[in-house]
């Protein structure tokens, strides 16, 4: 699985200003978020990182994700009790859980919003970064 030059790039200057190198691994890890964004878990993200590169440890993949993470591509998404997924997806946005397929959909969240929570904070606190989740159920298929 081969990385984009622009996504490349990116890996490359987080990397550096966190003081680490990037490695074949990170960059396929990296890729393989990149490839399919549905927040896969560490286990889905081994799974497709050795379809194209076999020799790679499940080890590894956890190495090569809390490395993204600490630098600031990926974000880390918990959903209550399950295990944590991957999220490349770098703007402000929400995330949507379906109970009933157990997948997790980004959800865009209009600027003017995300600026009138923020504001919802005591005076003179400021937030860095807001979480916001859904939890339900996706329609079903009349079939």
């Amino acid at each position: 699985m081969k990385l984009a030059t622009t996504a490349k790039r990116a890996l490359g200057e987080a990397l550096g200003q966190a003081k680490q190198r990037s490695t074949r691994q990170r960059e396929h890890v990296f890729a393989v978020l990149l490839d399919k964004r549905d927040h896969p878990t560490a286990d889905e993200v081994y799974a497709r990182a050795r379809t194209t590169m076999p020799t790679i440890s499940l080890a590894t993949v956890y190495n090569c994700l809390e490395t993204l993470v600490s630098c600031g591509l990926v974000r880390q998404v918990n959903i209550e009790r399950e295990p944590s997924r991957y999220c490349p997806n770098l703007r402000e946005h929400a995330h949507f859980h379906d109970l009933r397929s157990g997948r997790v959909l980004d959800i865009d969240v209009p600027t003017d919003l995300i600026t009138g929570l923020k504001r919802l904070l005591p005076a003179g606190y400021e937030a860095e970064h807001i979480e916001l989740s859904f939890r339900g159920k996706a329609p079903t298929s009349k079939a």
